[in-house]
């Protein structure tokens, strides 16, 4: 799984869009590594535009908890976008969708910003 990057306003919003199923391993490693840089660089706006994940465990959930927290802690926003239902339903079941900010679209997910 490749990890698509993108930024917008000079890193002021930073999307990352991982693709294919999120259980730990490369794919989860590459979305934890590319999220650290981005907050190293200075964004403190991240969008993850989940359209492209078609299956979570409980690994790929606790790199995003990863991801959120340490967004949070360096006084950052995150938001999640583009879920497909079974991602959503394991947000929902888990009750993270009450911890994550939750867009259905990215457009939605750069104007709350």
């Amino acid at each position: 799984m490749a990890v698509k990057v993108t930024t917008m306003n000079n890193l002021e919003i930073a999307v990352l869009e991982p693709r294919g199923s999120l259980i730990g391993g490369e794919e989860t490693d590459e979305l934890k590594a590319k999220a650290k840089d981005l907050l190293e660089q200075g964004n403190r706006k991240l969008i993850l535009d989940l359209g492209g994940v078609s299956y979570i465990n409980s690994s790929g959930i606790g790199a995003l908890v990863g991801i959120h927290t340490a967004y949070t802690k360096a006084g950052g926003k995150i938001k999640l976008c583009q879920m497909g239902k079974g991602v959503q339903n394991v947000f929902v079941i888990t009750r993270l969708a009450s911890v994550f900010d939750l867009e259905e679209t990215r457009e939605a997910a750069i104007k709350k910003f």
